[in-house]
């Protein structure tokens, strides 16, 4: 019987993958062909979902964008047998764009039944939760610091010292909390991972469990993505209908189970303190801090907040070894980086690579440049709170040392392409204004300096004292950026910042175009 692959992301779903998965099986039995269909998750090429793969003995060969009226014509041209076709793109891992990545984090993504246990552990899965359990505790913490894993959401924090602060507590309750509010936009890579390989997020809330002495996980997951919760709460249950939650794991004797949760839809509860107010049932606000949530989080209880990238990746570091991922990236920032490529590009999608690619690199030759052929004028890195980057800067290494070096951030690695149309005060405008509705409300100068920042950009605009309220302007983002509570109001000058200091005239060029 032959496999046929089709996604179920929600990229490919909403390109038709759905309807296409039904098409092709109606097709298969009206010519009496048996087939089993496989609704896997994406390879991140998603200029060619819906992606169809059918396994054959020289590989998985795919054919992209399918669409329902492509279905007759592919049978007749046998791509059961990987026959060729106007959509072949030949052997996937062969497509330029597969074989220039690294792919850590992502290695079976696109490539298994997600849902299937037994596709997961014939794919290496399982290994580093054994591994885990073997080394024990101490020895989990001291390899996940030792191979320099970072913070995938934004903030970099290295993922080893926030273990071993929660390891360290007084024993007791204890909660691994996994962050998968993924508001930025132009950011993907929670969402493919917790559809297409969500059994290697569970694999690595056990693991982190293990080793800082908790029972229960939780995953707080966005309003926004209904597929990702289908998917995830069914992988739940897969793992315990096969040992790998719940009681005694794998015969390790150790406990631990997961919860999914979904959010409301605030921006801010992406932030960790908001987080866990929310899964508490409060009102999802920032908390001072200290108290850190590693000794005060969850329910007053010792608790480690991770991203989905970060706990997904810590299956493949104890199964390979923390010298082999440290071995990987520059500088300080080791490893790979998921890079979600969006906006105006020919090629976008995740990309999966070491640190310390240029920028340029990744926009001109990996994304292909622009979809409209103009040239590129800005790169926003790092969601709607990230630096725009000008072309001028592409030189600069993908690091995150290199990017708070030029003030700038990575984030949680999406890229967002904009060609010489692009007016920057209005994209300016559109951080401050962002910030001023997604604000918990907590803070001032969040909350004030938002506001004010849009009606003070609003005058830039229509011409009015616009030396002064610029230097206004720099003046508010100042205490914006160093007087929030949280990154949000903190970041939100980054936009607005990065757009005065390289688009200057976008500024004036409004301010004239009013006076005319």
């Amino acid at each position: 019987m032959t496999k046929i692959y089709i996604p179920l992301d929600m990229a490919a779903v909403a390109m038709g993958a759905d309807r296409l998965a039904a098409a092709v099986a109606k097709e298969a039995a009206a010519r009496g062909q048996q087939v089993e269909i496989v609704r896997n998750g994406s390879r991140g090429m998603l200029w060619l979902e819906p992606l169809i793969e059918v396994e054959t003995p020289a590989g998985r060969v795919g054919y992209g964008p399918a669409k329902v009226k492509d279905v007759a014509s592919l049978f007749d041209a046998g791509f059961l047998t990987g026959g060729a076709h106007a959509l072949s793109i030949g052997v996937v891992e062969e497509h330029p764009w597969m074989k220039r990545q690294n792919r850590f984090t992502f290695v079976r993504c696109g490539v298994i039944d997600p849902l299937s246990v037994a596709d997961y552990e014939a794919h290496d899965g399982f290994k580093g939760l054994k591994r885990a359990f073997e080394i024990g505790s101490a020895a989990i913490v001291d390899e996940v610091a030792k191979s320099g894993l970072r913070g995938r959401g934004g903030a970099g924090f290295p993922t080893g010292i926030k273990w071993k602060t929660v390891a360290d507590c007084a024993p007791g309750q204890k909660y691994v909390v996994v962050n998968a509010d993924e508001g930025d936009s132009g950011t993907f890579a929670d969402r493919m991972i917790m559809e297409g390989d969500p059994l290697s997020l569970i694999e690595g809330m056990t693991i982190c469990g293990y080793a800082i002495g908790a029972s229960k996980g939780y995953v707080y997951l966005r309003s926004e993505y209904p597929v990702v919760a289908k998917v995830f709460q069914a992988a739940i249950e897969k793992a315990r209908d096969a040992g790998g939650l719940g009681q005694n794991i794998k015969g390790s004797g150790f406990d631990f189970d997961v919860e999914l949760r979904i959010g409301a839809g605030a921006y801010v509860c992406g932030e960790e303190t908001s987080l866990l107010e929310s899964l508490e049932g409060k009102r999802g606000i920032v908390r001072a801090k200290p108290p850190l949530p590693a000794h005060v989080g969850l329910f007053g209880k010792p608790t480690v907040v991770n991203n989905v990238l970060s706990m997904a990746t810590v299956p493949m570091i104890l199964e390979k070894g923390a010298k082999h991922y440290a071995d990987l990236g520059v500088g300080r920032s080791r490893g790979t980086m998921p890079l979600q490529i969006a906006g105006n590009v020919k090629f976008g999608g995740l990309f999966e690579t070491d640190f310390g690619i240029p920028l340029g690199t990744i926009v001109n030759d990996i994304a292909g440049g622009t979809r409209t052929g103009r040239p590129v004028k800005a790169v926003q890195v790092g969601g709607p709170l990230g630096a725009y980057v000008p072309v001028s800067l592409f030189d600069l290494p993908f690091d995150y040392e290199a990017f708070a070096a030029k003030d700038s951030l990575i984030g949680h690695g999406g890229l967002v392409v904009f060609d010489d149309t692009i007016d920057m005060l209005w994209m300016a405008r559109f951080g401050m204004e962002f910030c001023a509705i997604e604000s918990c409300g907590k803070c001032t100068p969040c909350r004030i300096g938002s506001t004010r920042g849009v009606e003070t950009i609003d005058k830039i605009r229509n011409g009015q004292d616009v030396e002064k309220n610029i230097e206004l302007l720099k003046d508010l983002c100042h205490t914006m950026k160093f007087g929030s509570l949280c990154a949000l109001g903190g970041f939100a000058p980054y936009p607005v910042e990065s757009a005065l200091r390289h688009f200057p005239e976008d500024f004036r060029k409004s301010a004239l175009e009013a006076a005319e």
